[in-house]
């Protein structure tokens, strides 16, 4: 009966460490300016698979995911961005891409810190 007991006991708690790393909450600097641009980041996001939830940030550029970690990780997931024209940290969207979004959402010509892409 103890080794039952003590067998459900440690079933029980492999269950639930196993639930916890199932989602995983990250965020990541996403460029972009206005709302188009956040409905273009928040739909790339949720097309990669194992993303379940997606929030972009205008003012801060902060993407808000909470992804399965089983299904995708953060790369694949940057990958999504550059590919619909939004520059993260790690990588960045071709000029092709980039020339892609709407002269509303160009928003390397505003880029205030020295670093403006010709």
């Amino acid at each position: 009966m103890k080794k039952t007991i003590i067998f459900t006991f440690l079933m029980l708690i492999s269950v639930t460490v196993f639930a916890q790393e199932k989602n995983k909450k990250l965020t990541m600097e996403v460029d972009g300016k206005c709302e188009m641009c956040k409905m273009r980041i928040e739909k790339a996001a949720l097309g990669v698979k194992g993303v379940k939830y997606a929030l972009w940030d205008i003012p801060s550029h902060q993407l808000s995911l909470i992804i399965d970690e089983r299904k995708t990780d953060p790369m694949k997931i940057k990958t999504a961005l550059v590919t619909v024209g939004h520059d993260t940290k790690e990588l960045k969207a071709t000029e092709e891409a980039y020339n892609s979004v709407h002269p509303c959402c160009k928003y390397r010509e505003d880029n205030k810190n020295g670093s403006k892409e010709h």
